[in-house]
Parts: structure tokens; C-alpha cells; sequence
């Protein structure tokens, strides 16, 4: 069951990251010019919004059920000494969850401005700011 749940949780990231980045693009090419936010970018910023919830679940599952998560929480001083197992357990959950917050806070913004600008340059910040949240926390060694 493990595996299985690890592996949906690393091939949805790149479908996370390719939304996200869609989702920014958009927003930024919108934000500069006099574009109307039309349906399609809303499903864009939903599309992303439910990949970026669904990797998140995904993630917090495996940290229950992980046995290496189990043994790094038994032993947090250790954890912490540990730039690997600090990085795995401790910063890509914190940084991926303050992501999906800037996610969900960015669709709901575009969802509710009135004027399509506002509603790009929203998109374009909080979805911006959730993929180079991502990004910098991504477990690169294991991503290929």
C-alpha cells in the first residue's frame, strides 16, 4: 500500500507542477495585458488548486504510514542534525502545506475580484508563490 500511495504521490507532482506553472503563466500574461478571465483560467486555478490539495493528502498519509517518517519522529534531536532526514520530514511537509494555503487563498482572491486584472495578477502571485515554494523544497534526488 505504501508504495503504491508513493508512487501516485510522485508522478501527480509533476501534473501539480505543470498546472501550477500554467496557472502562473496565465496570471502573468493576463496581469500585462488587457485580457478577460474567462472559464478556462478558472479551471485552470481549480485544476491546480486540486492537484496541489490532493499531492498534500497524499504526502500527509505517507507520513503516517512511512516507517522511515515513524523512526524519524521517534528521534527529533537526531532528525534535526540530519540535513536529509530534516529536509524529507520536516521542511518539504511544512513548505508544501504553506503552499497549498497561498493555493487555495489565490483561487479563492481570483474567484471573488471583479475586475479580470485583479483576478490575473492574484493568480499570477499566489499560485507564483506556491510553485517556487514547491520547487525549492522538491526532493530532486529522488524526482527522476
Amino acid at each position: 500500500m505504501y508504495e503504491i500511495i508513493l508512487n501516485i504521490h510522485h508522478y501527480l507532482a509533476f501534473v501539480a507542477l505543470a498546472l501550477l506553472a500554467w496557472a502562473t503563466i496565465n496570471g502573468i500574461m493576463g496581469t500585462t495585458s488587457e485580457r478577460i478571465f474567462e472559464n478556462s483560467h478558472r479551471k485552470t486555478n481549480l485544476f491546480a488548486l486540486i492537484s496541489v490539495h490532493t499531492m498534500l493528502l497524499l504526502g500527509i498519509l505517507l507520513l503516517i504510514i512511512s516507517p522511515n517518517a515513524q523512526a524519524a519522529f521517534s528521534d527529533m534531536g537526531l532528525t534535526m542534525k540530519d540535513s536529509y532526514l530534516r529536509k524529507t520530514y520536516i521542511e518539504h511537509p511544512t513548505t508544501n502545506i504553506i503552499a497549498a494555503v497561498l493555493v487555495t487563498i489565490g483561487n479563492a482572491k481570483s474567484k471573488k475580484a471583479l475586475v479580470n486584472g485583479k483576478k490575473f495578477k492574484f493568480s499570477m502571485i499566489f499560485f507564483g508563490a506556491a510553485l517556487l515554494l514547491i520547487l525549492s523544497r522538491l526532493p530532486w534526488e529522488k524526482l527522476f
